[in-house]
């Protein structure tokens, strides 16, 4: 039995234009087991979203996986056929998308969008999956469930449809849950009970989940390791301890330091990573990030660098030239005291 239940492994993802292919997301890998949950974090247009859609084949028909694999309990997600992957779509893997009023069906009410994907997958009869469907409704705090069920999306607020998103993804109790942006446009009770129903799905089912957010806060509270992005590419991994308390990537250094904490004072300013991610079709030479990054070498403008692993276990990575030199001068060191 496979060990891991998801393996991403240099993964490319391109779209085509009319200038050619534009590639989106690069060399991305990681691993992930049941019950475990990743975080990927980054500013809009790093490739976070770019990535959780090559998960679930859902790229348009411009885009598409270009190289690596993606492996689901064993299947390459990637080379298998849409029959296949409509089986385990919204049954073994679901997906809270970003953005609530575009994921709906206008022209359908709530129940009939809700029933759809449990009668298909859970095999319901129409009476036991509205009472489910109800069921789950109630689960993400949405009140009147069962007038709900008779509503369409245009009737309801953004926080609302969210939530009805919430209970599709998590009705059929999937194996691997994607979540992106889960908590946009909702209060913070309602963001604390979301959160709380994911970690009891986490607890009960041993779902795996990968969890992209902007929120540094939730990222902390929920994940047992982050992933960091940033043009396409994955700067940084680490588990949430070492990544919090040990940083390695200036990029990382700059989203960790532009949190307020609460022992900030009033007059002091929060730290800002200045200039904008790099457009797609205009990626700089080098390292991606030597445009913004204060410590930035002629090294850093002319080559490009590999993640490396820093540490034994493989656990933390990092893709920094400097960081590379300091891994290796704490390594030399360490042999001469040894």
């Amino acid at each position: 039995m496979e060990e891991y239940l998801l393996k991403v492994d240099k993964v490319q993802t391109v779209f085509k234009t009319g200038k050619g292919e534009i590639t989106s997301v690069e060399e991305v890998s990681f691993q992930l087991k049941p019950g475990q949950t990743i975080g990927i974090v980054g500013e809009s247009g790093c490739g976070k979203s770019v990535t959780s859609l090559s998960i679930m084949r859902l790229l348009g028909k411009h885009g598409y996986v270009k190289n690596g694999s993606i492996l689901f309990n064993g299947k390459d997600l990637a080379k298998i056929s849409e029959a296949e992957m409509r089986e385990i779509r919204g049954n073994e893997i679901s997906m809270i998308f970003q953005e609530p009023m575009t994921s709906l069906n206008p022209v359908f009410t709530i129940g009939n969008q809700m029933m759809e994907g449990i009668r298909l997958h859970m095999k319901l009869g129409k009476k036991e999956a509205r009472n489910y469907a109800i069921e789950m409704l109630n689960s993400v705090g949405i009140p009147r469930s069962e007038a709900i069920m008779n509503e369409f999306p245009h009737a309801l607020s953004g926080g609302m449809r969210q939530r009805v998103m919430i209970a599709m993804a998590l009705s059929c109790r999937p194996r691997l849950l994607i979540a992106d942006e889960p908590t946009t446009a909702l209060d913070v009770t309602i963001q604390a009970q979301i959160l709380e129903l994911m970690k009891k799905l986490r607890s009960q089912s041993n779902t795996a989940i990968i969890l992209i957010t902007h929120d540094l806060g939730v990222v902390a509270e929920m994940v047992d390791k982050i992933i960091v992005m940033y043009a396409g590419q994955v700067v940084e991994e680490a588990d949430v301890f070492t990544l919090f308390d040990n940083p390695k990537h200036p990029y990382t250094k700059g989203l960790i330091g532009s949190i307020p904490h609460i022992e900030t004072h009033q007059e002091d300013r929060l730290i800002s990573i200045p200039g904008a991610v790099p457009s797609l079709q205009n990626m700089p030479t080098g390292c991606r990030f030597h445009t913004r990054c204060e410590f930035a070498t002629e090294r850093c403008l002319q080559e490009q660098p590999n993640l490396i692993q820093l540490d034994e276990t493989g656990e933390h990575k990092v893709r920094c030239w400097l960081a590379e030199e300091e891994a290796y001068v704490s390594r030399e060191n360490k042999e001469v005291f040894v």
